[in-house]
């Protein structure tokens, strides 16, 4: 059902889904197709524009590294961001567009 298939290979095994908050769209890839110790958010197709990179999967240690562009967004975006991106990269499925007010 979600994520990669047994026989793909290259950047499509590694691409779990995307997501929107309306404004932008965002895609989440595994760092490997087997046993993936992080993923990375990216923006608008363009994977040079990294959102969110969260490690240490496999150790429970995890860590959340945001691209330069992005560090000034408001903790709650942050945090709905998170979660959108471990949604994807767990089931493999996109999720439903956040609006906001402003």
């Amino acid at each position: 059902m979600g994520g990669p298939k047994p026989d793909e290979s290259g950047r499509e095994a590694l691409e779990r889904g995307g997501f929107s908050d309306g404004r932008t769209e965002f895609k989440v890839r595994a760092s490997s197709s087997i046993a993936p110790d992080s993923f990375q958010v990216y923006a608008m197709g363009n994977p040079v524009d990294i959102v969110l990179i969260v490690s240490g999967l496999n150790s429970g240690h995890l860590h959340a590294t945001w691209g330069a562009k992005w560090r000034a967004a408001t903790p709650e975006w942050k945090v709905w961001l998170e979660d959108a991106a471990f949604k994807v990269f767990y089931t493999g499925r996109g999720i439903g567009v956040r609006f906001c007010d402003g």
